[in-house]
């Protein structure tokens, strides 16, 4: 049985290069293999930060709070589509400038079920070009948050965020994310 190209995740060695594909589902495990994803955090024109939590069906971190998109590149699919395909299926919206603000940024982590996430995750900032009719399947919450409110939890209360959105907002910006996307 082929998988579905649309299912597939970016493999990649021990220098981050891709060296081949596999089956989203099947490479999330006690075991996964480092592959290829992405993060992304939505601003609006008043500066304020998408978070979104997790809805309870997801296989790992369910009903975790965390950043505004997550996904994976499709092989061949540039980052900027497939942030923007995430944001649309996930939120039911259409993310504007779409640019990088980790573009390097690696983690593991472990959720409590035992599934590893192993992966090179560029992260990236957009501005929230439509209103937001965000999938239940994917996202069960949704609160606007001020930068400073969030580099708090992340120092304070990192367990209330997921593993990757912490990492992420300590080495971030935060303050000054997504400034040059805000009109005026």
């Amino acid at each position: 049985m082929t998988t579905d190209p649309a299912d597939l995740v970016v493999l990649l060695d021990d220098h981050a290069r891709p060296c081949g594909t596999a089956d989203r589902v099947s490479v999330h495990s006690t075991v996964t293999p480092l592959h290829l994803a992405f993060s992304c955090y939505l601003v609006d024109d008043r500066g304020q930060i998408l978070m979104t939590r997790r809805a309870l069906g997801k296989r790992t971190w369910p009903g975790v709070w965390t950043n505004s998109c997550c996904g994976h590149p499709r092989p061949g699919e540039s980052m900027a589509d497939a942030v923007a395909r995430r944001v649309a299926d996930e939120l039911g919206t259409t993310a504007g400038p779409i640019v990088p603000v980790l573009p390097d940024f690696r983690y593991q982590a472990t959720d409590a079920s035992g599934i590893r996430e192993n992966e090179v995750c560029p992260v990236f900032v957009a501005s929230l070009a439509d209103a937001l009719d965000p999938d239940p399947s994917e996202v069960m919450e949704h609160r606007w948050a001020a930068p400073a409110d969030l580099a708090a939890v992340a120092a304070r209360s990192p367990w209330l965020l997921s593993p990757w959105s912490v990492e992420q907002i300590n080495h971030m910006d935060i303050a000054s994310l997504g400034a040059d996307l805000i009109p005026g």
